[in-house]
């Protein structure tokens, strides 16, 4: 189960690059997801021209559902520089995968609470931090793709791109540079590690 609330609307513009086109997740209705929030974001980049199209579907961390949705809008998602997405951190890295060419921008952050997350094949893992990593490291989550939780690089024990801690996982970084590097934005390893903030966690316990 997650909690999952919307970014700043501040923060969401900021990252907005582009012709851009919204997927937004209505799926796993156990779990508390700020539908009328947004549904007014998504109102409001339509009439400002800030987005192209919207897709509101459900289960977009399933990729046969999420593809056999998509066809809705192949068109303006082709012709798109930027997807933003409304969903919890699975959904955000299952179409970070898909569209490993494009900006991928999580418009959400996602908070813990007991029980499942997803109904996704894949392997991705959402670490319900409550302060999203992914429009940092190219959709794909260091907190749980990288075995030591790292949010500054590669550790020293890296192997020819394979973990030291796993030597059958590939180092979670190193997929984040190559991701990074295919999309043209390997300046954003430049910037300061956004430290964790681990009093969002907290206070959603609470």
């Amino acid at each position: 189960m997650l909690i999952t609330e919307l970014k700043s609307k501040d923060d969401i513009l900021s990252l907005i690059d582009g012709k851009t086109v919204i997927i937004s997740c209505e799926g796993c209705k156990e779990l508390q997801f700020p539908e009328v929030e947004a549904a007014e974001l998504h109102k409001e980049l339509l009439d400002s021209g800030s987005a192209m199209a919207v897709l509101i579907t459900d289960y977009i961390c399933n990729p046969e559902n999420l593809l056999l949705q998509l066809k809705k809008l192949k068109d303006k998602i082709d012709a798109a520089d930027t997807v933003l997405v409304f969903s919890c951190g699975v959904g955000v890295q299952t179409v970070a995968e898909e569209f490993s060419n494009k900006i991928v921008i999580a418009a959400c952050d996602t908070f813990h609470l007991p029980g499942n997350q997803g109904v996704t094949p894949l392997e991705y893992e959402c670490g319900q931090c409550g302060d999203c990593h992914l429009n940092e490291t190219g959709g794909i989550c260091p907190i749980t793709a990288c075995s030591k939780s790292l949010v500054n690089g590669q550790c020293g024990g890296t192997d020819k791109g394979m973990c030291e801690v796993n030597k059958d996982m590939e180092c979670g970084w190193e997929l984040i540079y190559r991701r990074l590097e295919k999309l043209g934005r390997l300046d954003a390893l430049l910037h300061p590690a956004k430290i964790r903030d681990f009093t969002a966690i907290a206070g959603a316990a609470k």
